[in-house]
């Protein structure tokens, strides 16, 4: 008999997601985290003595209908603090701030646009919204309740009306450049509206196809995508999911590494068993849900023998390249950065959008980018605790830093890149070198390592137009199942795709449960 009905690989917020859905169903769950802490990227580390911050430090994506089904204020989520505005940094000129209602600082004709364009967007992102909350039905499919499906989505694209839809169709396989330069001028205000469209992929403001797409997806979370930082930090987030799984009662494991996935066969095919630990233990299971990215869950934890080679094949190819850096620094004090009365907010460093593209010819050749675009927070600001008193965190995500660099990382590069790094920060907070009191550095080579994520991809594969929606990894596995009887994803590989929305998780556990 197995020992419970479900075992989860992974206490990250999807994986804890998909317990809390099944284990509320009845099912007896337990949830296996390498890790020493849940969370995953949303867990805090201590990079400096007193000094901590999480990978993952705001929630933006994760929509109110999620938030309220798992009743995760009852579990002592706090929401109430407000959305940080996005604050474009600049060398000279006046300061801009941009938040979903309203544009500062920047000319008539831009701010006068800004109104239309952020309308738009939020009636495309509503439109789209229910859609990354379901499974996406298979390519082909011609069952009742996926031919629902698709006919939902088109009757929500209709009630557009017929110029909205036709616009939205236009838009969506647009360039970011392209969209944003039908409505602004400014290229520094061009180039911060970009980042939320690109960060965490392989993409920059030329690139054709998906950012649109990413966009809304991110749109349709909370605040219409706004970032906020919850009450005790992200790790209150991770808090909250613990205590409802535990109240679900979810048995959940810390410190133990799934070594493999147990596969058997017979004339009747293959199945899914249980997991065997690091440690040698074997866990018997009805069904295994992997919230781990795609390759590691086909290709080194269950096999490529128990796999078919076109299906492995497609795994193998997965684009999974991750492309942003972590630097966090320990601050003595609070930096003053040019034109800002205070730095609260999400600090984007990309003064144009040719700045970004030029980021990312570096990087697509393996090579590091002379002059960094970044977004910066001082989460100590929203979260005092994280700093020793009267003293400060910064963390940026450094993007277009390649997981392969053509030099390899050797001491010397890391080095030189966080100096790098510096002194861009420097360029825009004059004075900040000397209030830096320790530093780390994680490369997409460090975060895959530390968070067991192939590549160090914020998403665990691209979220390209081939591989979205019912595509997403791959067919076969785009549906939350596998092609191995009682195997599932629930991680970010799956539909919709990465950030802190956990409808990966709850879709999983859906899919489950139907």
């Amino acid at each position: 008999m197995a020992d419970q009905e479900t075992i989860i690989i992974g206490g990250g917020h999807n994986g804890l997601i998909c317990a809390i859905v099944l284990a509320r169903a009845g099912q007896r769950v337990t949830v296996l985290e390498a890790g020493s802490n849940l969370g995953g990227m949303a867990a805090e580390r201590e990079f400096h003595p007193g000094f901590r911050s999480a990978l993952a430090q705001t929630l933006y994506a994760m929509p109110h209908s999620l938030i309220r089904e798992l009743d995760l204020t009852a579990h002592g989520l706090d929401l109430a603090t407000e959305p940080l505005p996005i604050k474009p940094l600049s060398i000279a000129g006046t300061p801009q701030s941009i938040t979903a209602s309203s544009l500062a600082g920047a000319e008539d004709d831009d701010t006068a646009a800004y109104p239309k364009y952020v309308a738009m967007l939020g009636k495309f992102a509503a439109a789209l919204a229910p859609f990354w909350e379901r499974t996406m039905p298979r390519v082909g499919a011609t069952g009742m309740s996926d031919l629902m499906t698709f006919g939902k989505l088109g009757l929500k694209l209709r009630l557009l009306g017929k110029q909205d839809m036709l616009e939205f169709f236009r838009v969506a396989t647009l360039p970011m450049r392209d969209l944003l330069d039908e409505y602004f001028s400014d290229d520094q205000l061009k180039a911060a509206l970009c980042w939320d469209a690109l960060v965490g992929s392989q993409l920059a403001p030329r690139s054709p196809n998906q950012a649109v797409l990413t966009l809304l997806n991110r749109m349709a979370g909370k605040d219409a995508g706004q970032h906020v930082v919850p009450k005790g930090g992200m790790p209150g987030l991770v808090r909250a999911l613990e205590n409802a799984a535990v109240k679900a009662g979810v048995t959940i494991r810390t410190d133990c590494t799934v070594e493999s996935v147990r596969i058997e066969g017979d004339e009747n095919g293959q199945r899914c068993i249980g997991v065997e630990l690091q440690s040698g233990e074997l866990l018997l299971s009805d069904r295994v849900v992997s919230s781990a990215d795609p390759q590691t869950t086909f290709l080194n934890l269950v096999g490529a023998q128990h796999l078919e080679i076109e299906f492995t094949n497609r795994i193998r190819r997965l684009r999974n390249k991750g492309y942003v850096a972590r630097v966090h620094l320990a601050l003595s004090g609070l930096p003053a950065f040019k034109g800002l009365d205070s730095p609260k907010g999400r600090l984007i460093i990309a003064p144009t959008m040719d700045s970004i593209e030029f980021a990312w010819d570096a990087a697509k050749y393996g090579q590091l980018p002379e002059a960094p675009v970044m977004e910066v927070l001082i989460p100590s600001l929203q979260e005092p605790n994280l700093a020793p008193q009267g003293q400060h965190v910064l963390a940026a995500n450094v993007m277009y830093v390649p997981h392969d660099l053509k030099s390899g990382w050797t001491p010397e590069h890391r080095a030189a890149l966080l100096n790098t790094v510096l002194s861009e920060l420097t360029r825009y907070a004059p004075g900040i070198q000397d209030l830096v009191l320790g530093s780390e550095l994680l490369t997409p080579q460090d975060l895959a390592a530390q968070y067991r994520t192939t590549n160090g991809h914020w998403h665990h594969c691209e979220p390209a137009i081939d591989q979205l929606l019912m595509m997403r990894p791959t067919y076969e596995a785009a549906q939350y199942a596998t092609p191995i009887s009682g195997l599932y994803l629930c991680g970010a590989g799956c539909h919709p795709a990465g950030d802190v929305s956990g409808n990966p998780g709850r879709n999983a556990a859906r899919e489950i449960l139907a």
